[in-house]
């Protein structure tokens, strides 16, 4: 298959791609079609690599209101209605949802996601589900799993154990909980416990960290510590991190390098972030957002997700990372011009390297063909006018398909 007239992630000038068995072999600026080669004109039409949403949760998803809403919008009362919720769990319950919402994400031009499944269940109900569900969704969807232990990892009984058998099971990564443990000690006990589990199952590592308006939470400058000293460094990743925008500017600055040493990843969730932080302020009210310009500052790795779809922490979501992107860079202050049409990477680049999908990743020659296509010239468009994408390729084959919407006009001018 022949593309002609892509113009890949911005480029002034087009560009043709030749797709041979699902592979990139040619890119250039005019590549002539052979015999019978089946031919798409773009007529300058913006191609971007898929998007990743390096944050969900897809045990939960679909449950808002089940068995009750979270009224009050904060972390803790989401907790307390998911414990309830949970206890009613099947594998076909979990399956039927996560599904859905992994088709749903497709239809928006993801194609890469991570997903935490909570793994304080003794009978791990969820995770069973999703390690099928990781396998039944490859044809469109690349999926990870990180063992997410909801209550807490030395504050749940028979936690380790629990972490342990999940990550036998076959788990991506290995997560935890620490500003949620009873006290800070359990906090930093856990960090230990579970970056060396990983160390000895040879799995990356995505913990919840200090997502607490709360500057005393230090749990980030704990996990930074242990992913330098334990050699696992970008293996390692830091979601949330909410207090950090609570800490003095003085204590941000120190941490920044540590960040920087140990090459960790950050994962903000602007959308959930933004709708559960501040809930305890009066006035002024935090913003619940980590520092996402400032870290980029410092050339640490950024992306985000979307975390939470229509469940008790939060109510609503459709799995568009274009939501997630437009709320991250407006309360981020990154609303520069240049800086618009380059926000694509934060879910995009950033999250596959979050997720260690860099290799593969992007419009090069050797690479499976999986893109974006817009009906706009320019990311500044796609997002500000929420532009349609017209394709979705996925190892060469086009796995969704829209049309460009039309707007008829009656209106009348005196």
């Amino acid at each position: 298959m022949l593309i002609k007239n892509a113009r890949i992630e911005n480029a002034a000038e087009t560009s043709d791609i030749r797709i041979e068995k699902g592979v990139i072999t040619e890119l250039a600026p005019l590549i002539e079609g052979a015999a019978g080669e089946e031919i798409l004109d773009l007529q300058g039409k913006l191609v971007l690599p898929p998007f990743v949403d390096s944050h969900i949760h897809l045990d939960s998803t679909l449950t808002a209101g089940q068995p009750e809403w979270n009224e009050t919008g904060t972390l803790f009362d989401g907790i307390r209605i998911w414990a309830e919720r949970k206890k009613t769990l099947t594998e076909s319950d979990v399956k039927e949802r996560a599904i859905r919402t992994l088709k749903k994400q497709a239809c928006h031009g993801v194609q890469y996601v991570r997903s935490h499944v909570d793994v304080t269940d003794p009978n791990l109900t969820a995770l069973k589900a999703l390690l099928e569900v990781r396998e039944e969704v490859k044809p469109f969807m690349d999926l990870q799993l990180v063992a997410f232990p909801q209550d807490g990892i030395l504050s749940f009984p028979n936690g380790k154990a629990l972490m342990e058998k999940a990550v036998q099971m076959g788990v991506d990564a290995v997560g935890g909980i620490p500003h949620y443990e009873f006290n800070q000690y359990y906090g930093k006990d856990s960090l230990e416990f579970l970056v060396d589990l990983a160390k000895r199952y040879d799995r990356l590592v995505d913990v919840h960290c200090d997502e607490i308006d709360d500057p005393n939470s230090r749990n980030l400058e704990v996990l930074a510590t242990l992913a330098y000293e334990s050699g696992l460094k970008n293996k390692v990743t830091a979601s949330h991190t909410v207090s950090f925008a609570s800490v003095p500017d003085a204590y941000a600055y120190k941490l920044m390098r540590v960040l920087n040493m140990s090459g960790i990843n950050m994962v903000a969730n602007p959308l959930v972030n933004m709708h559960l932080g501040g809930r305890f302020d009066t006035y002024p009210k935090r913003r619940g957002l980590t520092r996402v310009k400032e870290l980029l500052e410092n050339e640490i790795n950024v992306s985000f997700g979307e975390d939470d779809v229509k469940d008790p922490w939060y109510p609503m979501g459709d799995g568009n990372m274009l939501d997630s992107l437009y709320v991250g860079i407006l309360a981020s202050g990154l609303m520069g011009y240049t800086q618009i049409q380059n926000s694509y990477k934060l879910i995009g680049e950033n999250g596959a390297k979050t997720l260690h999908r860099e290799d593969g990743y992007g419009i090069k020659v050797g690479n499976k063909a999986n893109f974006l296509v817009f009906d706009a010239d320019n990311f500044y468009d796609v997002l500000n006018e929420r532009r349609t994408m017209l394709y979705s390729f996925h190892q060469g084959e086009v796995i969704i398909e829209n049309q460009p919407v039309k707007t008829v006009s009656r209106l009348k001018m005196n």
